[in-house]
């Protein structure tokens, strides 16, 4: 048992370094878009498939309360998937266009659209990237190493941030340091905060 639970941690520790090697660029063109949109007063509309959606409440959080220090509000919006909505859609055989409705309903030329999922290639967050297109968005795709229908997607003014691993947990775990990543570099950037001692080594 105990060589388990160290080849959990050590597993999780090797995702999380592999990810800090593959992931440095995407991350800031992701949150260079941000920016973009919250200065040019847009908004976020983020969405999370199945356990994604605690990384997408999290997020959203962030965003309205705050990261670490206090600081104005920010425009974010987590997609409902709420008993009531999806009790109705699931009646009417629409399941998979949970979020592409809201987005058709909430979304605007300009806004970002952050999807988070562990698999890309789920119906519902495709649909969703295909409604905000429509709508003029921008895209923010947080994955894992199956999205490629997603990716193709995707324009060259999106963003995918492909977390190197197939395997959902270490997924999840390398995407909750993807969203406070975001969050600080969002504040930093805004707000002007003090470098973190870690950004001067």
């Amino acid at each position: 048992m105990l060589d388990r639970i160290k080849h959990y941690f050590t597993e999780s520790i090797q995702t999380q370094i592999a990810a800090a090697e593959a992931l440095p660029q995407s991350l800031c063109y992701a949150v260079t878009l941000l920016v973009q949109a919250l200065t040019n007063g847009n908004k976020i509309l983020c969405c999370g498939n199945g356990s994604s959606a605690a990384n997408a409440q999290r997020f959203v959080t962030n965003m309205i309360d705050r990261f670490e220090t206090e600081r104005p509000s920010l425009p974010a919006i987590t997609l409902s998937s709420d008993n009531i909505l999806l009790t109705a859609m699931n009646y009417e055989h629409l399941h998979y266009e949970i979020y592409a409705r809201q987005v058709q309903a909430l979304g605007q030329s300009g806004d970002i659209f952050f999807a988070i999922s562990t698999r890309g290639n789920h119906p519902a967050i495709i649909k969703g990237v295909e409604a905000a297109l429509t709508r003029n968005m921008q895209i923010i795709a947080l994955t894992g190493d199956d999205g490629d229908e997603l990716q193709g997607l995707l324009g060259e003014n999106d963003v995918e941030i492909r977390v190197p691993s197939s395997r959902s947990v270490g997924v999840e775990q390398v995407h909750m340091v993807v969203v406070n990543c975001l969050c600080d570099l969002i504040d930093h950037i805004l707000f002007l905060q003090q470098d973190h001692e870690w950004e001067k080594k």
